[in-house]
């Protein structure tokens, strides 16, 4: 997978198996349009998903003079942080599990 690829885990709303992206396009800057299609043959839903960056977390450090975005507040950064730092591993928490098994 090139480091430009994204895999979005998503579901049908009405049956829960995955979707698949149909179509997609670039309506702007910071808005994605995408159709979906449900994989499950009994279900067959179909979507449209909007795509919308709408913050910065944080600054870039070459801006587009065109991109005019606000600043998220600090709770929404914060729990962005929080929200990743729980999906990483302790280093030293992994390695006791591993020299106790």
């Amino acid at each position: 997978m090139s480091a430009n690829t994204s895999v979005y885990k998503l579901r049908c709303p009405d049956c829960q198996h995955g979707v698949r992206v149909r179509n997609s396009t670039q309506e702007h800057a910071l808005l994605r349009l995408a159709y979906l299609q449900c994989t499950n043959i009994g279900c067959g839903a179909t979507f449209r998903l909007e795509m919308e960056i709408t913050h910065r977390m944080s600054p870039a450090s070459l801006p587009n003079p065109e991109i005019d975005l606000p600043m998220a507040d600090s709770a929404l950064r914060r729990a962005a942080i929080e929200k990743e730092a729980s999906k990483q591993i302790d280093i030293l928490e992994w390695l006791n599990q591993t020299a106790q098994e």
